[in-house]
């Protein structure tokens, strides 16, 4: 188990799930978040290898979760929007009943599409959201050129390129104004960020594309941002290589549909009506 040790509201519900579990499960706690279950063993994320990877936290902390471990994860939100998970701290009881039907084996996992990207041949962390190539300095425009699989695509005068998943097509590109994709298709998402040209369009490719990205001005720096967390200078002349990675996000699920956890979080292009919310399996008990 793994959790967000700067969220009161994580660590308290993580301990919650420590006690449901009890003696029926082996558990095994990340060293990152000591006061969980103190008396249960710890180990950094890396190196555990359960059947299922449980995260309490939000969306920076599942995608740090999933970025070191190819582990099926079970994400409960204790953050603000969550996207990526259907439970939350903020429905108990429902937290509770997902634990025993996690205990039960009653759910299925759903893959997702990663990203590899290369600087100069030099790999990078896997990314489960995007990838993005930013002018280095705040505020400054830079040129940058796209290839797609060798071939000359264009080149674009923005404050940055992003190439994203159908995952994270919901996160920072859906905030420059890319779309939105489901996530069930494999896909890449290309979208400028801030473009000089107000027109400038989002595109989405087939999933076997490879995208190269250079910055033209070797006077303004750039730099490499993974799913947020990480940054890796890109150096003057240098070139950024993102294609499909051969891992896969695994993410347990227990019926919520793709539209369903979107809902309520303004992410939707449509106003959403108020309505009764639909039955979960997860509001279900589980079997006896």
């Amino acid at each position: 188990m793994a959790a967000n040790p700067r969220k009161p509201v994580a660590l308290d519900l993580a301990g919650r799930i420590v006690a449901q579990v009890g003696a029926r499960a082996d558990l095994v706690i990340s060293d990152e978040v000591p006061s969980v279950g103190p008396d249960l063993p710890h180990a950094p994320v890396e190196s555990m290898r359960p059947d299922v990877l449980v995260a309490v936290g939000g969306d920076g902390t599942f995608l740090y979760t999933l970025g070191r471990s190819q582990v099926p994860l079970l994400p409960i939100n204790a953050g603000t929007v969550g996207v990526l998970a259907e439970l939350g701290a903020h429905r108990p009881r429902e937290v509770e009943a997902a634990v025993e039907r996690l205990l039960g084996g009653f759910y299925h996992v759903e893959d997702r599409m990663k990203l590899a990207a290369e600087v100069d041949h030099h790999p990078l962390a896997d990314a489960t959201n995007d990838v993005v190539l930013h002018a280095a300095h705040v505020g400054r425009m830079a040129r940058f050129s796209v290839d797609v699989d060798g071939e000359p695509a264009g080149r674009i005068r923005a404050d940055g390129v992003i190439v994203a998943t159908p995952t994270g097509s919901t996160a920072y590109s859906l905030s420059s104004f890319g779309p939105i994709v489901d996530p069930a298709l494999d896909a890449l998402v290309l979208t400028s960020i801030a473009p000089f040209r107000a027109e400038a369009r989002a595109l989405v490719l087939e999933s076997l594309r490879t995208i190269r990205l250079r910055a033209l001005e070797p006077d303004r720096g750039s730099v490499t941002i993974v799913d947020g967390q990480s940054e890796t200078p890109l150096p003057a002349g240098g070139t950024l290589t993102i294609y499909r990675s051969p891992r896969r996000a695994r993410i347990v699920r227990f019926g919520a549909s793709f539209l369903y956890r979107l809902r309520g979080k303004g992410i939707l292009p449509w106003t959403e009506e108020a309505t009764e919310e639909p039955a979960r399996d997860a509001d279900v008990p589980p079997p006896a």
